[in-house]
């Protein structure tokens, strides 16, 4: 008697989006992940997405489009969770958002589900507690954001996929389209290189080996009341490239050199020479991106006499050398 072979049951995929997320990885997820079922080869386990969201019916999401989740979070028991992105204004903070959510999430925690973020997803991670203490990624302008309210979190904004922990049952993902990398992830740890290889090459999921520092800015200056240090960093707009940049910065101060340093730090969230270098990249890349002056000369430019240097700090801020760099995003050229 033949016997009959034992079905393979999809791996239950729950996509959460929140009114704070976009819809390009709620969407993207769901289509690239379900793709896995279209596939006529024989696989370890096909994937079932489900987008859900604590609401019942349609709402709008932070980019003006309606999503319409498929379930609510009561009737869902997945495999895996995917956190969606979650894009807050500059006076909104995450105290106090999402406790049902969170609550779901760490329900699912408990019981040995996966549990994935992209991008600020990891935000709400964060705010739940189950971060503290482990490595996580997230897109690269929520540093400020992990510094002051999640300091048990190591930050990496150069990763675009990270093990956050929990015996790799915690993932976190950087950057705005690094839901594809995380789709990839779970297609290959479920389903299987091959078939991992093949959604790649249907979809045209590319490599971001380099991470998202090319990507990444300067944070935007923090607002505080230190009028000394504000003036410091008025003066720096037009004078960082100044030799011994931060002796002259502790002398306009009128400060003692260990005060100064500690404010500035304070206040801006950078030391007085992280803050210089910052600067000096940002008109780096800006002079990479819109001119064909020579990086040695760029170099001099910004404050570096010695290109050598130049381009070791360069690819340790930024990720990939001046050329790579100059060569990913020439305004005007054939690469962008």
């Amino acid at each position: 008697m033949l016997r009959r072979p034992t079905p393979i049951i999809p791996l239950r995929v729950s996509i959460l989006s929140l009114p704070e997320s976009g819809t390009m990885a709620a969407f993207g997820l769901h289509e690239v992940l379900g793709d896995t079922q279209r596939n006529d080869s024989a696989l370890s386990r096909p994937i079932h997405p489900v987008l859900l969201a604590s609401q019942q019916g349609p709402f709008r999401a932070s980019t003006g489009l309606n999503v319409t989740p498929e379930r609510g979070l009561e009737e869902e028991c997945a495999d895996v969770v995917i956190v969606c992105d979650i894009h807050l204004n500059r006076d909104e903070t995450p105290e106090g958002r999402w406790p049902e959510e969170i609550a779901w999430v760490q329900r699912h925690l408990n019981s040995g589900a996966l549990i994935c973020s992209t991008c600020s997803g990891s935000v709400l991670l964060a705010e739940a507690g189950l971060l503290d203490g482990a490595e996580a990624a997230s897109h690269w302008s929520m540093a400020d954001l992990f510094r002051d309210r999640y300091p048990d979190v190591r930050f990496r904004p150069e990763r675009i996929l990270c093990d956050s922990g929990r015996g790799g049952q915690l993932i976190t993902t950087g950057g705005a389209s690094a839901w594809q990398d995380l789709a990839l992830y779970l297609i290959a740890r479920f389903c299987g290189a091959e078939e991992a290889a093949r959604v790649a090459r249907l979809f045209l999921l590319g490599d971001r080996g380099y991470g998202q520092l090319p990507f990444a800015s300067m944070a935007r200056p923090r607002q505080h009341s230190d009028a000394v240090i504000s003036k410091i960093q008025g003066w720096l707009v037009d004078n960082y490239a100044t030799p011994n940049p931060v002796s002259a910065m502790i002398e306009r101060s009128g400060l003692p050199a260990r005060s100064f340093k500690r404010r500035f730090s304070a206040v801006t969230g950078y030391t007085p020479l992280e803050y210089v270098q910052a600067l000096r990249v940002e008109e780096a890349k800006q002079m990479l991106e819109t001119e064909d002056t020579a990086i040695e000369d760029i170099s001099i430019t910004v404050g570096y006499e010695d290109p050598t240097f130049f381009r070791r700090l360069f690819k340790r801020r930024v990720g990939v050398t001046p050329a790579q760099y100059r060569q990913r995003n020439r305004v005007g050229g054939v690469l962008i």
